[in-house]
């Protein structure tokens, strides 16, 4: 088997163009694969206590500022920017218009949670007919839809991410100085009025800012190591500066003992977070470039990019199922207290346990990831945004509120994504024998 993978390798690593920036993919599938093992560590499962979503941070204070290591969403942020102008320029150059380049965008993003929020609807259906609680049913599903919450603020980066790129190319960096700081004047404003709907622009004003480090870094405007120490620095002491003498919490992921969230709604801390990472990760680019010269961890760079969003949407329903299973046969011995020595032990453990479980979720509904060529016409500019909102939509809810309420299933919160990618030509409805995405 081993000689079998290095032997597809060799061939993957030949194939691959000089040109094709390997970090970008690298760091990409580092910092999805980074977020997915710190939830699978965050959230406490015991057997006194069940699931507890913030459940180490609000036991141990001094895990909070590991988060500035491991909550690295803007550096998904970062290498989106780089893809996102690569593939805008791309569609210029061949004359693609925006409407078709983001349909393409949706249809990469949008299609794999067809089965994701299908399945999850279903579920709730059964188990609340069987009597569960509607408070635990809500729960799971809005655990298991956490990651959901990304997917949206990165769609709204992508609708935006053209226009970006023309600010990018006309005013530079101060693009991004003018962003930042409005993002600030909206953290004031949310703090100052105890309001964190008042934050919510900062879901788009903080990241397609942060997003645009990544046009800087395709344009080699951030190639010199002094430019990168730089972007550290200012991340660094900006960082600092807020937490130390500002409102923010150290915790960059949300800790249910904070009154104030870094990351939901987004703030500003989390653009000098990705300041300071962007500058450590680009510092570090040439012997980067050079390990992943590597055929072996170039192809395990490209299997873990062909599937990604499917190991990224799954891996909580992973940790939920198998969580209820444990509790449901009072498994107490597999779930030890949180934060012992035999619960810190078992971390490895439980970590590949559920990388079984998602493996086998990934292999089931991966194929999402690959429809169908799609060679319709162009749709009017309005079809896409149109998707683009029923989706962020839907999936804001339901990243904070699960689908179900007091009432039962909240109907409108999974369906409208679903209805709004078919009514709006995200999903290609077949014609006579064609087949359906």
């Amino acid at each position: 088997m081993l000689r079998s993978y290095l032997a597809r390798a060799q061939k993957v690593d030949a194939a691959t163009p000089d040109s094709r920036n390997r970090e970008v993919d690298f760091l990409r599938a580092a910092a999805i694969t980074v977020v997915v093992l710190g939830h699978w560590t965050i959230i406490a499962v015991s057997a006194t206590g069940g699931i507890e979503p913030h459940g180490l941070l609000d036991q141990a204070r001094w895990t909070h500022p590991l988060t500035w290591v491991f909550q690295v969403m803007p550096i998904f942020f970062l290498v989106g920017g780089y893809s996102n102008a690569l593939s805008w320029r791309s569609a210029r150059r061949r004359q693609t218009g925006y409407a078709e380049w983001l349909r393409a965008r949706l249809r990469r993003l949008g299609l794999p949670l067809i089965p994701l929020l299908l399945i999850w609807l279903v579920t709730c259906i059964i188990a609340l007919a069987f009597g569960a609680a509607p408070a635990a049913v809500q729960l799971a599903s809005q655990m298991a839809l956490v990651p959901t919450w990304f997917l949206a603020a990165y769609l709204l980066v992508v609708i935006v991410a053209p226009p970006c790129l023309m600010l990018w190319e006309k005013w530079g960096w101060w693009s991004i100085v003018f962003g930042i700081a409005a993002a600030g004047v909206i953290d004031v404003i949310s703090i100052a009025t105890s309001s964190p709907l008042l934050g919510y622009p900062n879901y788009l004003l903080v990241w397609a800012s942060f997003h645009q480090f990544g046009y800087a870094w395709l344009d080699g405007r951030l190639s010199t190591f002094k430019r990168c120490l730089l972007l550290f620095v200012i991340g660094a002491i900006g960082l600092g500066l807020l937490v130390g003498f500002g409102p923010y919490p150290v915790s960059m992921i949300t800790a249910g003992t904070d009154t104030i969230s870094n990351s939901s709604p987004t703030r500003v801390t989390m653009a000098f977070l990705g300041m300071a990472q962007a500058g450590i990760v680009l510092m570090l680019q040439r012997p980067l470039a050079a390990l992943l010269r590597s055929p072996g961890l170039w192809m395990l760079t490209v299997l873990v990019n062909q599937r990604i969003m499917t190991w990224f949407l799954w891996h909580l329903t992973a940790l939920t199922a198998f969580a209820h299973v444990l509790l449901a046969v009072h498994a107490d011995a597999l779930l030890p207290t949180p934060l012992t020595g035999v619960w810190w032990l078992t971390r490895p453990l439980w970590a590949l346990v559920l990388l079984a479980i998602t493996g086998v979720l990934v292999a089931i509904f991966g194929r999402f990831e690959s429809p169908q060529p799609d060679d319709r016409p162009a749709p009017p500019t309005w079809m896409p945004i149109a998707a683009s909102a029923t989706i962020c939509a839907g999936l804001a809810i339901m990243a904070d509120a699960g689908m179900v309420n007091e009432n039962g299933v909240a109907w409108i919160w999974p369906l409208l994504p679903l209805v709004g990618m078919v009514i709006f030509g995200v999903v290609r409805l077949p014609r006579g024998r064609s087949r359906q995405d």
